[in-house]
C-alpha cells in the first residue's frame, strides 16, 4: 500500500459527501477541514445506547451491590478517566492525519497485525451486539409486524451506506443525531424518573473492591473508544487546538454515558424480567407514544454507533496490510456483522459473546501504553510518510512483546463473568486489569526501546 493513494477521492468541506475512497494513508494538510465542535457530536451520540444502560444497571447487582450515590460515583469517575484517554489519543489525528490503529504502526510496525485484526473482529462482534438490539427495537415498535432478520437488515443498510460514504456522512449523521437523540432520551428520562430510587441502599457486596470493581466497568464502556479515537479527528488541520480536542472528546463521551449509565442505576429497582435490555426499556416506560419514541431513539443510536465501527473497522483492516478500497472494506465489516447477528439471534449467543468480549478488552490498556509512551518519545516528528508501505515497516518487536508482557500481567487481576484471576479475592473484587497492563507496558516498552535498540517507525 502506497501513498499514491493521496490522489483518492476525499470530502473537502463538511457537507461535501463524497464517497471517500481515501483510506489510512495521512490526510494531506491542503485537504485538512472541519470545526472542532463536531467533535463533541462525533463522540456525544454513540453512547447513548442501551449498552450504557446496562451498565449502570450493574452497579446493583448482587455481585457489586452499590447503592445509588457509591454507584453514581464509581460511574462518574470510571467514565472520567476512559474520556480522558480517548481525548489525549483524539488530540494526535490533527499531527498525524492518520487514523488510530493505522498511526499506531509508528510504534507496532508490521506488528500492528495483530491489534489491527484483533479490533477488526471486534468491530464485527460489536456491531452485530448493537444491532441485535437495533433490530428488536424496529420488532418492537411495529408490534413484530417486521420479523427481526428484516429489522436487521434495515439497520445495517442504514450503519453501511454511512460507513461506505466515510468520513463526513458519518459526522453529519453524529451531529444532527446528537441533536435528535438529546430530546428523546430527555423524554424518556423524564417519562421513568417518577421509578427512580435514590434512596437505593448498598447491598451486601459492597465495599472498596466493588466499587473499584464498578469504576473499572463504567472505565472500559469508554475506554474501549481509545481504538477509534483519531479516526474522527484526522481531517482536522494541523494547527487544530489540541486542548479543544482533548475537551470536546472528553466531554462528549463523558456526559452521554455518565446520563444513561446513571439513568440506568436510578431505575434498576423497576426493570422486569424481559430478557433484553430493549423489552426492559420499553416495559419500564409502559409502552405508548413515549416508548415508540424510545425504540425510535434506539435504532437511530444503534446505526450510529455501528456506522463508527464499520469505519473504524475498514481502517483497521487495510492497516493489517490489505490492499482493498476503503469502501469496500467497510462493507465487509456490515455484511459480516449481519451474518454475526443473525447467528447471535438464533444461536441464543448473545450474552456468551458480550462476555467474551469484555475479557479480551483488557488488551487496550497495554496497547494504550506502546501508542502514549512512543509518540512522547517522538517529540512532534511523527514519521507518518515512512508508516504507509507496509512491507518497508521495521518489525516492531518491542510494541508487540510489551502488548504482550502487558496483557499477561493484567491476568491474575482481572475479574470478569467468564474469568477471575487468582488475586482478585485479596483485593476485596476489585478489578485493577486495566491499570496493571497499561503501567507494566508502558515501562517495558520504554525499556525495549531505550536499552536494546528501537523497533519503530524512524521519525522525520
Amino acid at each position: 500500500m502506497t501513498a499514491t493513494t493521496h490522489d483518492a477521492r476525499m470530502p473537502q468541506a463538511e457537507g461535501d459527501l463524497t464517497v471517500e475512497v481515501h483510506g489510512m494513508e495521512p490526510i494531506p494538510e491542503n485537504a485538512r477541514y472541519g470545526s472542532l465542535n463536531r467533535v463533541f457530536t462525533v463522540w456525544f451520540t454513540p453512547n447513548l445506547v442501551p449498552a450504557a444502560f446496562f451498565v449502570g444497571t450493574l452497579a446493583a447487582a448482587d455481585f457489586i451491590g452499590l447503592g445509588w450515590w457509591a454507584g453514581l460515583a464509581a460511574i462518574v469517575i470510571g467514565n472520567v478517566i476512559g474520556a480522558g484517554l480517548v481525548g489525549i489519543m483524539a488530540a494526535m489525528g490533527p499531527s498525524t492525519g492518520m487514523a488510530q490503529i493505522p498511526a499506531s504502526r509508528l510504534p507496532f510496525g508490521k506488528s500492528i497485525v495483530v491489534p489491527a485484526v484483533i479490533n477488526w473482529l471486534s468491530t464485527i462482534a460489536w456491531d452485530a451486539i448493537n444491532a441485535f438490539f437495533g433490530a428488536y427495537a424496529i420488532s418492537v415498535v411495529t408490534g413484530d409486524a417486521v420479523p427481526f432478520p428484516v429489522g436487521l437488515g434495515i439497520v445495517v443498510l442504514c450503519q453501511a451506506a454511512l460507513s461506505i460514504v466515510g468520513y463526513e456522512a458519518i459526522h453529519t449523521f453524529e451531529r444532527f443525531a446528537a441533536i435528535g437523540l438529546a430530546i428523546l432520551f430527555a423524554i424518556v428520562t423524564i417519562a421513568v424518573l417518577p421509578k427512580a430510587n435514590f434512596g437505593l441502599a448498598n447491598g451486601d457486596a459492597a465495599g472498596i473492591g466493588t466499587f473499584i470493581l464498578m469504576t473499572t466497568i463504567a472505565g472500559s464502556f469508554n475506554l474501549a473508544w481509545a481504538l477509534y479515537a483519531s479516526d474522527y479527528t484526522r481531517y482536522l488541520p494541523r494547527d487544530a487546538s489540541r486542548s479543544g480536542i482533548f475537551l470536546w472528546t472528553f466531554l462528549g463521551l463523558g456526559l452521554s454515558a455518565i446520563w444513561i449509565e446513571a439513568l440506568g442505576l436510578a431505575v434498576v429497582g423497576a426493570l422486569g424480567s424481559e430478557g433484553d435490555t430493549v423489552h426492559q426499556i420499553n416495559g419500564l416506560i409502559g409502552g405508548g407514544i413515549v416508548g415508540v419514541l424510545a425504540m425510535v431513539a434506539i435504532f437511530f443510536a444503534t446505526v450510529a454507533v455501528n456506522a463508527m465501527n464499520d469505519y473504524t473497522g475498514s481502517l483497521s483492516l487495510l492497516a493489517a496490510g490489505i490492499r482493498i478500497p476503503r469502501p469496500v472494506s467497510a462493507a465487509v465489516v456490515a455484511v459480516l456483522s449481519f451474518g454475526a447477528t443473525l447467528y447471535l439471534y438464533y444461536g441464543n449467543f448473545l450474552s456468551t459473546v458480550e462476555n467474551y468480549l469484555l475479557l479480551i478488552t483488557y488488551w487496550i490498556g497495554p496497547w494504550a501504553a506502546v501508542v502514549l509512551v512512543d509518540w512522547s518519545r517522538r517529540r512532534g516528528q511523527t514519521g507518518t510518510s515512512r508508516a504507509v508501505d507496509f512491507g518497508l515497516l521495521p518489525s516492531g518487536r518491542n510494541a508487540l512483546i510489551a502488548l504482550v508482557v502487558g496483557v499477561l500481567a493484567s491476568v491474575p487481576f482481572m475479574n470478569q463473568t467468564l474469568f477471575t484471576g487468582p488475586l482478585v479475592g485479596s483485593l476485596g473484587g476489585a478489578d485493577i486489569a486495566y491499570f496493571v497492563g497499561f503501567l507494566v507496558a508502558a515501562i517495558v516498552y520504554w525499556a525495549l526501546e531505550s536499552y536494546t535498540g528501537t523497533s519503530a517507525v524512524p521519525a522525520e
